[in-house]
């Protein structure tokens, strides 16, 4: 049991005040309504849906606008913004504002994606500074007559030779934005090797009128409390850490208001979690996709515990909710939580070279739009 020794930061977006401090990071196939519901059961904050791309938006692609959905007790309604033209993304917050989408809107300039940056989009596109800025100037300007903060979320950069992110918080700042947040993390590392948390730390120096989140290898509420701690960022950004442990968010809250962490959850605890989880997606999806998406959490779920390698296989092909039932039934309920359930968790991969269209490193003042950026689905 961890006891927490760092005074919690206060944290404000805008209108909205976020206690404690935590943000759930938009995951593609993870974040929709049903995950979303399950871990603000746990702890306040802001959780982030999907990332949803502003013309697929524009268009009501229909699976973005289902992917949309919204939770009655989600407050505010943050919503994650992909876009390369200032245009198609000024249209986009139009629209959030008239059709009252969302109550906060982030901005994704993080994805590492072969097929987004080999256009110019994600992780790619703050190389063009006057572009980028563009680019967040007209969701700004959008989103003011409603009053809805927009934030923006970027990496260190395309490599170590390319970095970004001080000109991306200093010109987000100007723009307009409330905050900012740092995956500590290049494009070519993608989601591996360790998080650079002295990036955050610089970055913090460097914006200094909005609020510096910081995102990367927070797999605990130890870890959270420490990158506060080293870096003197305003709140900390939770992705993978909460792969299967929901109650994550259960613990940074304890820990952030200094009280002791809870122990993790027996594997019968965590029976009633996944039951839960599976109905929240049936409830979205119904239950044949829903069941059928719920498979790729079983192994984060079952991570460390006393499953045989039979019945674990059983869980990934799970297709029904009375199947699913029948599995739990199978567990050992009274298993204590594992020692070495906790660390990286997730995709990591390796690094690669980031595929980038020819010629984009030639100018980073050229605010031309990338031709084929702008992607017709939502999800990464």
């Amino acid at each position: 049991m961890e006891t927490a020794t760092l005074a919690k930061p206060a944290l404000r977006i805008g209108p909205y005040a976020v206690d404690p401090p935590v943000v759930l990071a938009p995951m593609a196939g993870i974040t929709n309504v049903a995950f979303r519901r399950l871990c603000g059961q746990y702890g306040a904050g802001l959780y982030v849906c999907e990332m949803i791309t502003s013309r697929a938006l524009v268009e009501r692609d229909a699976t973005t606008m289902h992917m949309i959905t919204f939770d009655p007790s989600e407050q505010p309604r943050s919503m994650q913004l992909y876009g390369v033209d200032p245009a198609t993304m000024g249209a986009a917050v139009r629209m959030i504002v008239e059709e009252n989408l969302a109550d906060h809107i982030d901005m994704n300039f993080g994805c590492p994606v072969p097929k987004v940056t080999r256009k110019g989009g994600g992780a790619a596109l703050p190389f063009k500074r006057r572009l980028f800025g563009e680019i967040v100037r007209a969701a700004v300007r959008a989103a003011e007559p409603a009053g809805i903060p927009v934030t923006v979320k970027f990496r260190i950069g395309i490599n170590d030779e390319h970095t970004t992110y001080l000109d991306a918080g200093r010109i987000a700042e100007a723009e307009g934005a409330v905050a900012v947040a740092l995956h500590a993390r290049t494009a070519a590392q993608r989601y591996s090797g360790q998080a650079d948390w002295s990036a955050i730390a610089r970055l913090k120096e460097h914006v200094t009128s909005i609020p510096v989140l910081g995102n990367g290898d927070i797999f605990s509420a130890a870890d959270a409390l420490r990158m506060v701690a080293e870096t003197g960022c305003d709140g900390v950004v939770v992705g993978r850490g909460c792969l299967g442990r929901p109650w994550l968010f259960r613990d940074l809250q304890a820990a952030f208001a200094g009280q002791p962490v809870p122990d993790g959850p027996s594997l019968g605890e965590v029976a009633v979690v996944l039951r839960q989880h599976a109905e929240l997606l049936t409830e979205h999806y119904g239950e044949d996709k829903g069941v059928r998406d719920l498979r790729k959490h079983m192994a984060w779920y079952l991570r460390g515990f006393p499953v045989g390698s039979e019945l674990r296989q059983r869980f990934a092909m799970v297709s029904t909710l009375t199947e699913l039932d029948d599995l739990l039934g199978g567990l050992d309920h009274t298993a204590e939580f594992p020692a070495d359930a906790d660390g990286p968790r997730g995709r990591q991969g390796s690094p690669a070279k980031v595929v980038l269209p020819e010629g984009w490193l030639n100018d980073p003042e050229d605010a031309t739009v990338p031709a084929g950026a702008e992607l017709m689905h939502s999800g990464g």
